[in-house]
């Protein structure tokens, strides 16, 4: 079932809606179903299917999968205090977006969708190109054209046809949604399924751990899908009984776009209008988060913090990723920056296990960071 949170109008799945009449985006609301048991779980494939239960998809489907999630955590020292880095960046196409793209599209496909059009900043339409292409899905992608080459040619060499919009990332939004009177519109930022492959990464951790959470998530946000995620996850984790506490969920917005930073700030409850700037985070250089108001109010329930880093500081960061062997789009490693003012400000402590998480692979990104290299160096 498919619901509003706004107006709390109900409608079926086969309704191919996208958003309510209202206006307002719409969430999926599954099923009751059994939650997986801890020896089915480790005795299925390493991949986000191990949690079936909790991806509701006809049996009459085979899931479009093709290994994403069960990605390392590793241990590495940050500033000198331990930090446990969850290494999304391996996923399939070098994204964490193949966790909830891999839904979406098993979703589309139990749904009989057979074309669809998706804007993106890059890492969500590589991602929805290859899913789709897997799934025989006719695929369209629209996208900001200050958007890596890396991301582009990825996106046309898996078939899909490349709409480069000129201007902002809201410009190729708009222009997707315009061509979705005609086609099924896709986007991950609107639809109901997405976030629930993204709660995958929640599993994950907690499995990884032993069966425990950690204290903090550092999480990089511009749309807010991986904060929503982490919430659904552990929420249904704890609601099932198999953890007693939730963690804290510490989100980082660049200081140049950060609408959710200043409703933060300002305790909003809605994000902030904001006139943004070119960023080396591109990756999260979203001025108008389609359900901003849920990701506020999930870091607020969590006791956790919204922060802004500033461009030097996401680059310094990048490169000391680098030294520990994580080759990650600049994107990415805005985490760091985060973890450096929590650090310093007390905000968690090194006693504490704080896990953050690295979502994009720079090899994605080269044509961006050779620029930034040669930016930061002058």
């Amino acid at each position: 079932m498919l619901y509003c949170p706004k107006c709390s109008r109900n409608y079926p799945e086969s309704s191919l809606l996208w958003k309510c009449s209202c206006g307002s985006f719409l969430l999926y609301r599954p099923e009751k179903k059994r939650f997986p048991d801890k020896r089915d779980i480790s005795s299925r494939p390493n991949d986000i299917w191990r949690y079936r239960e909790v991806l509701p998809l006809s049996e009459k489907v085979n899931p479009v999968s093709m290994g994403e999630g069960m990605t390392p955590l590793v241990l590495s020292s940050w500033e000198g205090k331990d930090v446990l880095f969850k290494l999304d960046y391996l996923c399939p196409t070098g994204s964490y977006k193949d966790r909830g793209v891999s839904y979406l599209v098993s979703k589309l496909k139990e749904l009989g969708v057979d074309r669809i059009i998706e804007d993106s900043s890059g890492n969500a339409g590589a991602s929805m190109a290859a899913y789709c292409t897997r799934a025989s899905i006719e695929c369209e992608i629209f996208v900001p054209d200050y958007t890596s080459v890396g991301k582009c040619v990825q996106i046309e060499m898996y078939g899909a046809k490349l709409r480069r919009i000129p201007g902002t990332r809201e410009a190729a939004t708009r222009a997707a949604e315009t061509e979705a009177a005609k086609v099924y519109y896709a986007s991950h930022n609107w639809s109901p399924y997405f976030v629930h492959g993204i709660k995958t990464f929640a599993y994950e951790i907690w499995e990884q751990l032993g069966w425990k959470v950690p204290d903090n998530i550092v999480l990089p946000a511009g749309q807010g899908s991986l904060v929503m995620g982490a919430r659904l996850g552990f929420q249904e984790l704890l609601d099932s009984g198999k953890i007693d506490r939730l963690p804290r969920i510490f989100a980082v917005q660049s200081a140049n776009c950060a609408p959710l930073y200043e409703a933060f700030r300002t305790g909003q409850n809605d994000p902030i209008k904001i006139i943004k700037k070119e960023t080396i985070a591109e990756g999260i250089s979203s001025a108008e988060p389609v359900k901003g108001d849920i990701v506020l109010s999930d870091v607020r329930a969590s006791k956790g913090q919204i922060l802004k880093a500033e461009e030097k500081d996401i680059w310094n960061s990048f490169l000391r990723l680098c030294s520990l062997g994580f080759y990650v789009e600049p994107t990415s490693a805005i985490v760091g920056a985060a973890l450096e003012v929590l650090y310093a400000t007390g905000s968690i402590s090194e006693k504490e296990v704080t896990v953050a998480l690295l979502t994009g692979s720079g090899l994605k990104a080269t044509d961006k960071i050779v620029h930034y290299r040669e930016e930061f160096i002058a």
